[in-house]
């Protein structure tokens, strides 16, 4: 389709604006040529001269033509148009174009190939993983729930706060699972359990020497060799620290082991008994220097007479079973007798329980202790227990009497060199 500006329908009529400072108008000789006549035009026929002109008018003609055919303006369409370069910059920009789109269809493709392998990649890892989950959950087995035992627990003061240097007394103390104490401990030395119930427990303390008053603490201790938790009446022992009691009971279903840090021992004062302190202080000063004052002397084998005499500075009154008569010097076999003291003794629980020298752990200051020389049965010598030391090692005992007058007389050395064996009333 040839373009608009070429067609002869698209000529202009008029002649073109002045545009340009070299526009000069046509002649009014003879009117202008339009665009037809300009195209056919020939330089041969705008020569040609007109008919009856004379020399001068053609001459004016021709050179009017000339100058005509210079004077084309820029704006005219015919012969004043330079050659179109846009087919050439057309082709140039669809080339580009072309190029660009190739480029990003490229790319495209590349993304969307590396995406479907990352997708793929993806989908393995989670087929992997769904694989790894199933086989961990079919080896998964589920276990019931943990039941958390409860510990024992003391939850009260001690039922006696001072208790006589000799031992001997029972205490109580009230708490949680209290028959799961194994052990416990005064001053650092074994007390005996004489009952536990998971609400209470009594022990009895032992004796210490009459130069060991004073405070010591009481310990308890579990059959793992843990120790038990003490804790004060409205306050619990939560890692180290005082907490309300309703804190306490919204922590029942934890291991208290976890909870609760070694906590504060209760304490036990040991004092003088001034009965215990009147029967040591008697032995302790007539066992060399006899009180002939007062008592007959049974030169010999006095020594059951001296004890009972330090069982009178105790406070122990006479009976009818146990006696002497200061008047006429006369005494029961049981004061004078150690075999019959003995028998006497056994008749009296309500004055003194017998040991045995397996039991010397229980043995205290005041206690009577028997020795069988002979092992023939009967009790050949008595004495007064004046000290006695728990060790590592175990329980140390001295006696104190007549006969063989002595204040602190080991034991274990009397047994090494008079051989039999060694008994012991324990004195309420």
């Amino acid at each position: 389709m040839p373009f608009p500006f070429f067609s002869s329908a698209s000529t202009p009529t008029e002649p073109p604006a002045r545009r340009r400072s070299t526009y000069r108008a046509p002649s009014s000789i003879e009117p202008p040529l339009d665009a037809d006549q300009m195209i056919d035009a020939t330089p041969e026929a705008d020569a040609a001269p007109v008919a009856g002109a004379t020399l001068a008018d053609q001459a004016d003609q021709a050179d009017q033509v000339e100058r005509e055919r210079r004077a084309r303006h820029r704006a005219e369409r015919v012969r004043n148009r330079r050659s179109s370069s846009g087919a050439p910059r057309r082709f140039m920009a669809l080339g580009c174009a072309s190029a660009i789109l190739s480029v990003s269809a490229f790319g495209a493709v590349a993304a969307s190939a590396a995406d479907e392998t990352k997708l793929a990649s993806a989908r393995d890892q989670a087929s992997v993983s769904a694989d790894s989950v199933s086989s961990a959950a079919d080896g998964d087995v589920i276990a019931a729930p943990v039941s958390i035992a409860k510990r024992p627990t003391v939850t009260s003061g001690l039922s006696t706060a001072a208790v006589p240097f000799t031992g001997g007394t029972q205490v109580t103390v009230a708490g949680e699972q209290l028959d799961q104490v194994a052990q416990v401990a005064v001053g650092g030395a074994a007390a005996p359990i004489v009952a536990a119930s998971p609400e209470q427990l009594t022990f009895q303390v032992p004796a210490v020497a009459d130069t060991a008053l004073g405070d010591v603490a009481v310990a308890f201790t579990d059959a793992a060799g843990a120790p038990v938790v003490v804790t004060t009446p409205g306050t619990a022992t939560v890692a180290g620290a005082a907490a309300p009691a309703s804190l306490a009971a919204q922590l029942t279903e934890i291991d208290e082991a976890a909870l609760h840090a070694p906590t504060q021992a209760l304490t036990l004062t040991y004092t003088s008994n001034p009965a215990i302190d009147a029967q040591l202080g008697y032995v302790l000063t007539y066992w060399s220097s006899y009180n002939t004052a007062q008592y007959t002397v049974l030169s010999g084998v006095d020594c059951a007479n001296f004890t009972s005499q330090s069982l009178v500075a105790r406070g122990w009154a006479m009976d009818a079973g146990w006696y002497y008569d200061q008047a006429t010097g006369t005494m029961s076999p049981s004061w004078s007798s150690s075999t019959a003291m003995r028998d006497w003794l056994y008749s009296r629980p309500d004055l003194a329980t017998p040991l045995d020298d397996s039991q010397r752990g229980l043995v205290k200051v005041g206690d009577i202790a028997q020795f069988d020389w002979d092992g023939s049965g009967d009790r050949d010598h008595t004495a007064v227990v004046t000290r006695v030391e728990h060790t590592a090692n175990g329980t140390a005992v001295w006696v104190g009497g007549h006969t063989k007058d002595a204040d602190f007389w080991n034991v274990d050395e009397a047994l090494a060199s008079g051989g039999g064996s060694v008994t012991y009333f324990s004195l309420r």
